[in-house]
């Protein structure tokens, strides 16, 4: 016998686009058999009620049953042999039309009632089924609406247990809508066979039995092919029996299941940050007007490199976007939990999604990172990702605060410099277990200083009185950026790019390991003898260096938003050489592309390098143009001015 086709009941609580799309395929299938069914049974109910016009009547069912071949089932293929004895007994039926005569009552009974009960139950059946299955997935979709619509602080346990119940309530009411559909839809395929055959091969034996004429003859010719109907037919109807059995303990199997497994947010699991495919639901905001949005809940899934989008009911998904080189990060979004946003590497373009769960929310972060660093592209991408994740585990420990460096931290200079034109290895840039700094806290000086009677008086650039009158220098350049503070870290050379673009891999790698995905927003303002980071709110200096300082600055390549700079300093650990040198970079996300901030850098380096000439002062002013109030106004027409290096 071919192969049946069937809908998997483990797939029916996942309820996936896939499941969905395989369904309207099985649904298509049975609106074509009803179709075809009432044709069918009213050509017999044709034979039965025109005795007068019976040869008519069996000529019009001969050239029915030849259109079972047709019609365009959408599970039709495998059906060779059917068809085959359809067409066998559509070449008998004409050559018994001359002997036809009263077959009411046979006719009736062994070939006109068969197929109605089969129209009558088991399509009516699957109609009523349809219904109740969309009835129980517009609730459930409803009460999951009402999930999401949870608020994350100042929240009711009492309203969030009975939304968590609906829900539960729900969709295990859809599941088992589901799988008493999925069933019938399943059996369907071979009732349906059996449907086709069984009036037929009664109304033949019909035949047989009630004309003596010719008994012999057709004997001869039939007795073999009526046996092997026979037992096709049998045949069909013990895997009916077996698959419906199959089919009946499988269903009890997975409703047997917890209630938790209904429940959201109730992953016992632990989060699995080594993956470089997920799929799953997940809400999407949408802007419906100038300042209103919209939610939906779609079913996303990575492929590649890439983000995939496919609506319910669609055979295939579409890209959203590309995720190579992109950020993630967790978000706060209008009272909703776990949402996080994926931004292009351009900065261009954004989307806010919403997780099911907090297992969810964290393994989609770390996918989507994953992905980003192109580790899908190699040989054994699983393996790569679990030895990146252990060796980052290892190798980072984040720090909170600005304290010193523990005893024995590692000493930039301490490494040979290697002379060779290779490019530098990451342990060559960056000592390994070198521990990361998250956060800039404000100094407790400046609360004193804030708090003490007639204290001092802040200028919006983080200044006090006296700081600004001794600033007087800084008036040829001050612009501010609105910037965010991602991390720093020692590392072993300051003159060389490379070693910024390590430093910002190894702090976003850190951040996503141990889930630091919040920053404050503060303000970076470059002048020409330093770069001071502000606090908006504030406007309290929380760091600041001298631009003299600062040997090597750079955005990256491909992500136009990140920036960093590395700062001398003096290194006074103990056994090391007095006076000896060390670095630190600093990795900044700004608001605007990085290039401008390094070419604010640059020029902020030329003027105090032209102070020490006035006339090559005078000159550079001519060059560049100037505000009404004696600034240089940056218009940032630059080239490739935007990072470099500055001795």
């Amino acid at each position: 016998m071919p192969a049946v086709h069937k809908l998997l009941l483990e797939e029916a609580l996942q309820d996936s686009p896939q499941t969905r799309s395989l369904l309207s395929v099985f649904e298509e299938d049975a609106g074509t058999l009803t179709d075809y069914t009432n044709q069918l049974l009213q050509s017999m109910q044709r034979v039965f009620g025109a005795q007068n016009e019976m040869a008519l009547a069996t000529e019009q069912l001969s050239r029915q049953l030849l259109e079972y071949e047709k019609q365009n089932f959408a599970l039709g293929r495998g059906d060779e042999e059917v068809i085959n004895t359809l067409q066998h007994f559509a070449k008998t039926v004409e050559e018994l039309n001359a002997l036809h005569a009263d077959l009411s009552s046979q006719i009736a009974d062994r070939m006109v009632f068969p197929m109605v009960q089969f129209r009558e139950k088991d399509l009516t059946e699957i109609s009523t089924l349809k219904e109740i299955f969309g009835i129980a997935t517009d609730e459930h979709e409803a009460a999951m609406v009402k999930y999401s619509r949870l608020p994350k602080k100042r929240e009711n346990e009492k309203v969030k247990a009975e939304v968590v119940r609906e829900v539960a309530f729900c969709r295990r009411k859809q599941h088992q809508a589901s799988m008493q559909y999925y069933c019938a839809l399943n059996a369907l395929q071979y009732r349906k066979r059996v449907a086709m055959l069984e009036p037929m091969l009664g109304y033949t034996q019909a035949q047989i039995n009630f004309f003596k004429k010719g008994m012999e003859l057709v004997s001869k010719k039939m007795d073999s092919f009526l046996a092997s109907v026979t037992n096709m037919t049998q045949s069909i109807q013990a895997q009916l029996d077996a698959e419906a059995e199959s089919m009946r303990l499988t269903q009890r199997e997975l409703l047997s299941v917890e209630d938790t497994v209904y429940m959201p947010d109730r992953d016992l699991e632990p989060v699995n940050r080594t993956l470089i495919q997920k799929a799953g639901y997940l809400n999407i905001r949408n802007k419906t007007g100038l300042v209103t949005t919209a939610w939906d809940r779609l079913y996303f899934f990575t492929q590649g490199g890439n983000l995939m989008c496919q609506p319910r009911g669609a055979v295939a998904g579409g890209m959203v976007l590309d995720l190579d080189n992109s950020s993630v990060m967790a978000v706060e979004c209008e009272d909703r939990r776990y949402c996080f946003q994926i931004t292009s590497p351009t900065g261009k373009m954004s989307m806010i999604l919403q997780a099911e769960s907090k297992r969810e929310y964290e393994e989609w972060i770390c996918t989507i990172n994953n992905i980003s660093r192109q580790i899908y592209l190699t040989d054994n991408p699983e393996a790569v990702a679990i030895r990146l994740n252990q060796t980052a585990i290892q190798a980072v420990t984040p720090i909170t605060s600005f304290e010193k460096r523990a005893e024995g931290s590692p000493n930039p200079d301490r490494s040979v410099t290697k002379k060779s034109s290779s490019p530098p290895e990451p342990e060559d840039l960056i000592a390994p277990g070198t521990p990361i700094q998250f956060d800039i806290g404000i100094p407790a000086s400046e609360f004193l200083d804030q708090n003490r009677a007639g204290g001092r008086r802040t200028n919006p650039f983080g200044e006090t009185e006296e700081e600004s009158s001794s600033s007087a220098d800084d008036s040829l350049l001050q612009q501010v950026f609105a910037v965010r503070f991602l991390g720093s870290m020692a590392v072993r050379s300051g003159h060389t790019q490379e070693v910024i673009y390590e430093a910002m891999r190894q702090v976003l790698a850190a951040r996503a390991i141990h889930n630091i995905f919040k920053t404050s927003e503060s303000h970076l303002m470059v002048t020409s003898s330093c770069i001071r980071l502000i606090d908006p709110q504030t406007q309290v200096t929380k760091i600041s260096f001298q631009l003299m300082d600062v040997t090597q600055f750079a955005a990256h390549q491909e992500n136009s938003r990140l920036m960093g700079f590395v700062v001398e300093g003096t290194d006074w650990s103990e056994g090391v050489e007095e006076g000896q040198p060390s670095f630190s970079a600093f990795i900044f996300e700004s608001n605007t592309e990085g290039e401008k901030i390094c070419y604010t850098i640059n020029l902020g380096k030329e003027i105090t390098e032209a102070k020490k000439d006035p006339e090559a002062l005078a000159q550079l002013m001519k060059t560049m143009p100037l505000t009404n109030d004696g600034k240089f106004l940056l218009n940032f027409s630059y080239s490739n001015e935007g990072s470099g290096m500055f001795f």
